[in-house]
């Protein structure tokens, strides 16, 4: 049998009912909520409750793990000197690798589960700079569903990140190993 891979998507600006077709067109079973702060003050459709209540009603299982996996940890630790989010430092946080724990478990057992935050562009989110990247390495396979509800595997979304540059520089440093924004 071959093995199900784990799945990404952002839900950005999409309609529940277009957001629902596709996570029914992968057959997911489990959605992964990794959003740290589990609202969207834009997006009602998407704050928690309503879209725990909406996917249930549809069978899916929605799980909340922004605690552990989510791209704004509460660990002030895991913040540089400018308020970037440090994914070298969230790595090796007992939190995050519970996290990951989890997902290894799910890929293991063959679940249809998707992580789920809010950006709809893979190569914006935590999802393919600190989750797909740490996957990577444990040899997990992650299909990223994309804004327009196209799958990309996590190599190609790497590339397009690093606009075709390898993933360290000739210095052997990991290139965008912090997050876009500061947020402390």
């Amino acid at each position: 049998m071959e093995k199900q891979p784990l799945y990404s998507i952002g839900h950005g600006a999409r309609k529940s009912e277009d957001f629902l077709l596709l996570l029914q067109e992968f057959n997911v079973q489990y959605l992964i909520d990794v959003r740290s702060q589990p609202y969207s003050k834009y997006n009602p459709q998407y704050n928690q409750n309503h879209l725990k209540l909406f996917l249930e009603s549809h069978n899916i299982t929605y799980v909340y793990m922004g605690d552990s996996l989510g791209g704004r940890p509460e660990d002030p630790t895991c913040y540089d000197d400018e308020g970037k989010v440090d994914y070298t430092k969230v790595k090796a946080k007992d939190f995050f690798l519970q996290g990951i724990n989890r997902l290894k478990t799910a890929y293991s057992k063959n679940l249809a589960t998707v992580i789920m935050c809010s950006e709809s562009k893979p190569c914006e989110c935590h999802r393919s700079k600190l989750i797909g990247q740490e996957l990577s390495k444990q040899h997990i396979q992650l299909k990223h569903i994309d804004e327009n509800g196209r799958l990309k595997d996590q190599a190609t979304i790497i590339n397009e990140l690093n606009k075709g540059l390898s993933d360290f520089d000739l210095f052997g440093n990991q290139i965008s190993g912090k997050s876009r924004k500061a947020y402390l």
